[in-house]
């Protein structure tokens, strides 16, 4: 599976990790307990994306375990784009609990100060370099010299 991480990017992997499944377990108790409706009374793109959280995270955290550098790329559009609906909904609308928002603010600062290291952790895996050239300062076998 590659190198072996350093202990700091291990650190930094397993709070993204956590992170994202608080998120997906929390929205997904939202739609065991609270059915289809359960966010109703808030705006429909909103609703949308909170319900799709529940399939977006866990993505994320496949792709973080497996170090495909898409896990990062998601994990930041998620926490960007999740902060400034969740902060926007709450000024607008209202209904957040300022732990939540708070929460979610801090690892959203976690996750862009750290997506640049693990990125460069989670390094493409090399490939098989190309074929080369036969070497010509030898003649080939048979041939005088």
């Amino acid at each position: 599976m590659g190198p072996q991480l350093s202990r700091g990017i291990r650190v930094i992997r397993f709070v993204w990790i956590a992170g994202f499944v608080v998120g997906t377990t929390t929205h997904v108790a939202d739609l065991v307990l609270g059915g289809a409706d359960v966010y109703a009374g808030y705006p429909a793109g909103a609703r949308v994306f909170w319900v799709t959280l529940t399939l977006l995270d866990p993505i994320a955290v496949v792709c973080l375990l497996r170090r495909l550098r898409a896990g990062i790329v998601l994990g930041v559009l998620i926490m960007l784009a999740d902060v400034t609906i969740n902060l926007t909904v709450a000024a607008t609308v209202g209904g957040f609990g300022v732990f939540g928002l708070v929460t979610q603010s801090v690892f959203c600062v976690f996750v862009l100060a750290t997506a640049v290291p693990l990125w460069r952790a989670f390094s493409t895996p090399t490939r098989a370099a190309p074929p080369t050239a036969p070497d010509r300062t030898t003649p080939p076998p048979g041939r005088p010299t």
